[in-house]
């Protein structure tokens, strides 16, 4: 489908008014009047009337000439009473943030929000670091199980404002044995998620860890993390000696 982009409006200068406070009947005979004019303008204000019907959206997505325009498409996806034929119909064509608010619209349904999740994720490889770490701000859960595998630290930062962030999406990057030391450092450096007492040990053990922020984190760790450590033998030698001396065993303990 084209990318057509709208002019203003021809119509009556009332009508725009009549189709956002019609009711159900005068809005269906209002639309089935003007169908061969509309503009995406005023498909906007069909759509904001609390009437408008599954009749009514189903004739604008019928209309090849209204469903050329991105933002019918758009307005058809988001609403919970457009038929969910035409609705997965125009979801795999709308763009990366559209797709990210349809996946969270607790008012679709879940089919739909399904498919727009599955069309963000094949998306991701197609986006720019600044793209990644906007997105990576407001993702749902599904999109985050993806996004956490970003090798970028920025993105993993951004990931950190997302309040749908959970330690049991974040943990797996922390025990991967791929994950990047800059991204290991961005989790330890956060106030919030660098606390957290089950992924301080992990950080700290971490051969990717970066020495420095991994000898930072062992006065944090209880006593027993740190026994553990001590007689850790995949771990380097520099943090073992460290947590001995902290465990009050001595540089030769």
């Amino acid at each position: 489908m084209s990318e057509r982009t709208s002019l203003a409006p021809s119509q009556e200068p009332d009508l725009e008014r009549r189709l956002r406070e019609a009711g159900a009947e005068e809005l269906l005979a209002l639309v089935q009047g003007a169908l061969a004019t509309l503009e995406p303008p005023l498909v906007r204000q069909v759509a904001r009337n609390p009437h408008c019907s599954t009749e009514v959206l189903d004739l604008l997505a019928g209309d090849e000439r209204l469903i050329s325009f991105y933002e019918v498409r758009r307005a058809l996806a988001f609403h919970p009473r457009t038929p969910q034929v035409a609705v997965l119909r125009f979801v795999p064509g709308l763009y990366w943030r559209d797709l990210m608010e349809v996946g969270q619209d607790a008012r679709l349904h879940p089919r739909v929000r399904r498919t727009a999740d599955q069309h963000l994720l094949l998306r991701l490889p197609e986006l720019a670091l600044g793209e990644r770490s906007a997105l990576a701000r407001r993702a749902g859960p599904g999109v985050l199980g993806q996004l956490r595998h970003d090798p970028h630290p920025g993105v993993i930062s951004a990931m950190f404002d997302n309040p749908r962030l959970t330690e049991d999406i974040l943990g797996p990057v922390v025990h991967a044995a791929a994950t990047p030391g800059p991204v290991l450092a961005a989790i330890a450096a956060d106030r919030r998620w660098g606390a957290r007492i089950g992924l301080r040990a992990p950080l700290a053990r971490h051969p990717n860890t970066p020495l420095p922020v991994a000898l930072r984190l062992l006065p944090l760790l209880p006593k027993p993390e740190l026994r553990a450590l001590a007689r850790d033998v995949r771990v380097s030698e520099a943090l073992r000696q460290r947590a001995r001396v902290l465990l009050g065993e001595g540089e030769g303990g």
